[in-house]
Formats: C-alpha cells, structure tokens, sequence
C-alpha cells in the first residue's frame, strides 16, 4: 500500500509542476501578445516557390533545426506569441528579399532584408546549446522591437557562408559581435 500511496504523490506532483509551467508559458504568452509586434508574413508565393526548388536563392538552402525566437532582451527571454518560440526541423532559405525559415510542423518564420541587423554565429539560444559557434543566430527588428532567431545547420560550414551573405543582403548589417 504504500509504495502505491508514493508512486501516486510522486504522479501528482509530476503533473502539478507540469501545469504550473504551461500556466507560466501561457501567461507569458499573454504578456507578450500585449506588447510585441506582429510579425512579417511571407510574401505571397514565396513559399511555394521554396518548396518546389523554384527560388532564386543566394545561397544552396540549408538544412537543420530552426531552435526559436527571443527577444533583444537575452538570450533566454523566448518569445511566445504564436509558434515562433517552438524548436523545429527547418530549411532556412536565402533570397533578395531576406531570410525564410521553411519549418517542417509550424508556420514558417520570415524576415524581411531590411529588418536584418546583424548576423552572428553564437553557442546557444532559448531551447538550444550548442558550445562554440553551434548555432547561427540572426539579430532583426520589426517596429523597433529587437529580436534573436536561432538556426543550428546540419553543416556547420554553412555559417562561414550565411554571415558574410546576410551582412551582404542589408548594408546596414553588423558581422560578428
């Protein structure tokens, strides 16, 4: 009997901090909905065009997990507004016209050229670390609210690469630190 008592308080207990979290995250989600931005929509087509291999890319596409979203107020602070703050398999494009995040399960996640303010490569981001340069994280903004969009390449050679060619697609950006 009281190895059942146990293995019944050790469940309940299991199952109130599991909806102590989703209470935390969806409040989060409330508090953010308040005051963040929307975020751009993909330009009609584009995503289309992604799918069946028809866009003029920069660079090939690259395959990996999109890790999330935070704001510019640290690396932890993950947004959760929508889906964007969800870890996802993704294939992140490069056009003109900026960066898609095609993720396999969500919606996917686009920044416009002009939004781009840096391009850096870094060892973790909200929902992934990685150690040294394991992650290639994407600094934008959208009506002056800053945010952090993490990708981890299947290739890491990828990042020597995708810097350099962001810093190309908006002048304005910043390569490094």
């Amino acid at each position: 009997m009281t190895r059942l008592v146990l293995t019944l308080a050790f469940l309940a207990v299991i199952a109130l901090l599991a909806a102590l979290m989703w209470w935390g995250y969806r409040g989060r989600a409330r508090r953010q909905a308040a005051v963040l931005p929307a975020f751009p929509a993909v330009p009609d087509g584009l995503l289309a065009k992604a799918r069946a291999g028809e866009l003029a890319e920069l660079l090939p596409p690259s395959t990996g997990v999109y890790a999330s979203t935070v704001t510019d107020a640290g690396w932890q602070d993950r947004v959760a507004v929508g889906d964007v703050g969800f870890r996802a398999n993704a294939t992140a494009h490069l056009v003109a016209e900026g960066v898609l995040f095609d993720r396999e399960g969500a919606a996917p996640v686009w920044i416009p050229a002009g939004s781009v303010l840096a391009a850096r490569t870094e060892a973790g981001i909200a929902g992934k670390v990685m150690g040294r340069d394991g992650l290639l994280v994407v600094r934008w903004a959208v009506d002056g609210q800053g945010f952090d969009t993490g990708f981890r390449a299947d290739d890491k050679d990828d990042y020597d690469t995708w810097v350099p060619a962001l810093g190309a697609l908006n002048p304005e950006v910043s390569n490094g630190d």
